[in-house]
């Protein structure tokens, strides 16, 4: 993470290290995750946000967010669709800058479902959609990720029928990211 940090403020490792005034070595093994970030010293930490021109807290949010299943992901997303409503939560999606903070993170299925939910409710709504992320739309998961259910029910008939039913019945905004979803509203 730190690497893409760099990477974004186009800095190298060795101007990291001479603007931090930390040894090479050290931020080099952070740099390629040898060392952890959230196990450094207060004053390493410091060191590092003060020469990223940033908070410690903001260096160090990256690292302290556990990332929890995807399928309890999409059933908050979900949530909160239904709770919000539509054009609230996309409004919500598009001030946090979620799709971007989860592609950065390198949490693809998160990010693509967030895009996938946004362009969905663009369609239902007919608004158009939001062009900041036309670079994300060219994206698509490399395996299709399915319903835990779907899969459940494969697994115990040993039949691939239900993965094929629910590909057909999927929403297309999702189907595009190789994300299999027919369920967005129906939540308990």
């Amino acid at each position: 993470m730190l690497r893409e940090m760099l990477k974004e403020k186009n800095i190298s490792i060795y101007r990291l290290a001479k603007t931090s005034g930390l040894p090479y070595a050290t931020v080099n093994d952070l740099c390629n995750e040898k060392a952890q970030l959230q196990k450094c010293s207060a004053q390493t930490v410091y060191q590092i946000a003060r020469a990223l021109d940033m908070s410690m807290e903001e260096l160090l949010t990256p690292y302290l967010v556990k990332r929890s299943s995807f399928e309890n992901f999409k059933s908050s997303v979900c949530h909160r669709v239904k709770e919000m409503g539509d054009l609230a939560f996309a409004a919500d999606v598009l001030e946090r800058g979620e799709i971007r903070t989860y592609y950065n993170r390198k949490w693809y299925p998160e990010s693509l479902y967030l895009l996938a939910m946004l362009d969905y409710i663009s369609r239902e709504n007919s608004i158009p959609l939001c062009r900041d992320y036309d670079d994300l739309r060219k994206c698509r998961l490399k395996e299709r990720l399915y319903p835990a259910g779907i899969n459940a029910l494969c697994a115990a008939s040993r039949d691939d029928f239900a993965r094929e039913e629910a590909v057909k019945a999927a929403i297309p905004e999702f189907l595009r990211f190789n994300i299999v979803e027919a369920e967005v509203r129906d939540v308990i």
